[in-house]
């Protein structure tokens, strides 16, 4: 194992053993036997480890999807939903570690603080996926702006994350479900297709008592 994975390792299970962040890099290190110049060399403090984590659940999951044989070939919907489905396996496996986080870190901006680096990583992802079905279409008219739609797209995996965080459903089934019907929506929307979808969705979310905060 090497040093930068250790540090993630010693982080998490610090975090979770004792239920509270370290209070500085010299108790950490100091616990976890490892020299303040080698953490320097990695991480610039304790905070950018916990946005280096949510950042790297990104990248495991991208790295699986896009090993996948046909990924290149997916249209962006099949893309995003691959991504999805693969993010919260990711996630589910460090569920503690991430309930943990977000629920215990005080003020909303504080835990989007902790998935700023996450979201540049995934409104990069967001803006290949819309720059591909831009591609596609005819007209300037039809085309739809990167930046708008990433940003929309962010706030789409913002929602699934909360709704993932309070899903008490067998192995998350409900939250596959909004996986599927969000993907569904959002696409059809920018199809310019009928609605029907939406109030689908819609329904789904108040069936669950869902709201976001």
């Amino acid at each position: 194992m090497d040093l930068k994975q250790k540090i993630y390792d010693a982080y998490s299970t610090q975090v979770l053993e004792h239920e509270k962040e370290p209070k500085s890099v010299y108790l950490f290190c100091k616990k976890n036997k490892i020299e303040e110049t080698d953490f320097y060399k990695y991480f610039a403090s304790l905070e950018d480890i916990k946005v280096s984590i949510f950042s790297k659940f990104f990248d495991n999951a991208y790295t699986l999807i896009s090993k996948e044989k046909g990924f290149d070939a997916q249209v962006p919907k099949e893309k995003l939903l691959s991504f999805y489905f693969t993010f919260f396996e990711v996630l589910q496996l460090n569920r503690s570690y991430v309930l943990f986080i977000l629920s215990n870190s005080g003020e909303k901006m504080q835990k989007l603080s902790s998935l700023r680096r996450l979201r540049n990583s995934f409104k990069q992802f967001a803006s290949g996926l819309i720059e591909q079905g831009n591609t596609s279409k005819q007209s300037i008219l039809t085309k739809h702006p990167e930046l708008i739609f990433s940003e929309g797209a962010w706030l789409q995996l913002l929602f699934l994350l909360k709704f993932w965080m309070e899903d008490s459903s067998p192995s998350f089934e409900k939250t596959d479900i909004a996986i599927e019907k969000s993907v569904q929506t959002v696409f059809e929307l920018f199809d310019n297709t009928p609605l029907d979808s939406v109030i689908d969705f819609g329904k789904f979310l108040w069936n669950e008592k869902f709201k976001i905060s």
